[in-house]
């Protein structure tokens, strides 16, 4: 596994943000694991989460788009993060932008935060984590209908922290079903075979503890074998 997945499984576990116990999803699935990213909320840490999202959007996209754009509310400060890490790292303006839960009448109108998405605009989504597909499911509806308003807008493929791999509506991952039903591509940083991997039995961080025991990594199989994609 690359050096830099480690570290940013590292990172999410030390800030707290990937977190193992029985918790229930959005989707409605009982989970014995949960990946928050509201639970980034230091300086030093947005600035470290935005360079690695930066990084693994510049490896998969490339500097060939215009706008990021994040989900309200968790997609706000990854996309805000991002986008100067965008500019540290690679001297490149992107512009970011995002959407409000309920549209504003008055000063800075609309249901759009942060930029104007234009005609002919090209446009990355990022998000923290994508279980079942549904909220690309609200984020797309919202660009295309700028792309209704405005003209031709393209999106370049979407960027998750995580890949949990489990089913979407059919028995492939929410990611590849994204490819399949919107026509982007949607990548992680790292994936939950690869967190399970490295921390399974394997002692973690100044105490040495293990994160991933035999009871837990049970529970993981038990839970990949009802929802894990094919």
């Amino acid at each position: 596994m690359e050096s830099y997945k480690k570290e940013f499984i590292d990172f999410m576990v030390s800030s707290g943000v990937l977190k193992f116990g029985d918790f229930t999803l959005k989707s409605g699935r009982k989970s014995p694991f949960f990946m928050n990213a509201g639970g980034y909320v230091y300086g030093s840490q947005l600035k470290k989460l935005g360079e690695y999202y930066a990084k693994a959007i510049y490896e998969n996209f490339g500097t060939d788009f215009d706008v990021l754009f994040g989900p309200a509310y968790k997609g706000i400060p990854l996309a805000v993060s991002t986008v100067i890490a965008f500019d540290s790292l690679y001297g490149k303006q992107i512009r970011y932008s995002s959407n409000r839960k309920e549209a504003k009448d008055h000063g800075d109108a609309g249901i759009f935060l942060g930029a104007e998405i234009k005609s002919g605009d090209r446009v990355v989504i990022i998000e923290d984590v994508t279980t079942s597909g549904k909220s690309i499911q609200e984020t797309f509806p919202v660009i295309k209908s700028r792309e209704n308003e405005k003209g031709d807008i393209t999106i370049k493929g979407l960027m998750v922290s995580l890949n949990r791999q489990e089913k979407g509506t059919g028995n492939k991952s929410a990611l590849d079903e994204i490819w399949e039903v919107y026509g982007f591509p949607a990548k992680a940083i790292v994936t939950m075979g690869e967190v399970i991997e490295y921390l399974y039995n394997s002692p973690w961080g100044p105490e040495r503890e293990i994160i991933i025991n035999d009871d837990l990594k049970k529970a993981l199989d038990k839970y990949y074998s009802m929802y894990g994609a094919e």
